[in-house]
């Protein structure tokens, strides 16, 4: 089952579940953050977004909808994608107000 995820900072943002990854599709290119549930963790695997979306936000629109996720389904949310980890530790006050949704 695919959900959109509904935060103002994610729009467009669908958690596709079934392919564990949370996308933005637009023609047919798409960025994709990949996760896996592993117990009470949900943890980001790695990002891409098509390099013609470079410098729009898009990574961080996706990393913010993990965010949701997680607090949504009540689970700690880990990364190993380095990508993330740095996107989180940038912009920790946004990580924080996410938790929050």
């Amino acid at each position: 089952m695919s959900e959109s995820i509904e935060d103002p900072s994610t729009p467009d943002v669908v958690d596709n579940d079934a392919h564990d990854r949370l996308e933005l599709i637009q023609g047919d290119e798409r960025a994709e953050l990949r996760y896996r549930v592993d117990g009470d963790r949900l943890v980001i695997e790695h990002t891409g977004v098509p390099e013609s979306w470079g410098g729009q936000g898009v990574g961080g629109r996706l990393v913010v909808a993990a965010v949701v996720k997680a607090a949504r389904e009540d689970l700690t949310l880990e990364s190993e994608c380095p990508f993330a980890t740095s996107w989180m530790e940038k912009h920790a006050d946004d990580v924080t107000a996410a938790r929050g949704q």
